[in-house]
C-alpha cells in the first residue's frame, strides 16, 4: 500500500495542464473509482499505472511516483552501468587537467 499519495501535488500538476482527474484514470487505463481509492491510499498502484500519470503530466516517472507514496524501481544494470562510466568519464577528465 501507498505511504502517502500527495494528491494535491496531482491536483496541481492536473490544474496546471488543464486536465481532469478522470483524463488521468483514463491515460493509465483505471476507473475513475479506482482512481479515487489510490488518491485516498486505500488502492495500490503499477509502476505502469504511474508511469501513465508521469507521462500525461510531465514529470519523471520517479518524481510520479514519489508523490504517489511508492519507490520507483531500482535502476537497470545497464543505466547502473551508462552513469558509471560517465562518472568514469567526469574523473578521467578532471585528472587529466590536473596532470597538466
Amino acid at each position: 500500500m501507498a505511504l502517502f499519495f500527495d494528491a494535491a501535488w496531482y491536483d496541481d500538476r492536473l490544474a496546471e495542464r488543464g486536465l481532469t482527474r478522470a483524463v488521468l484514470a483514463a491515460a493509465a487505463g483505471l476507473t475513475a473509482a479506482d482512481l479515487a481509492l489510490a488518491f485516498k491510499d486505500q488502492r495500490e498502484l503499477s509502476m505502469r499505472e504511474v508511469a501513465a500519470f508521469a507521462e500525461l503530466l510531465g514529470v519523471s516517472p520517479a518524481e510520479a511516483a514519489a508523490r504517489a507514496g511508492m519507490r520507483p524501481p531500482p535502476p537497470s544494470d545497464s543505466q547502473r552501468i551508462a552513469a558509471l562510466e560517465a562518472r568514469v568519464a567526469v574523473l578521467e577528465a578532471e585528472l587529466a587537467r590536473l596532470k597538466r
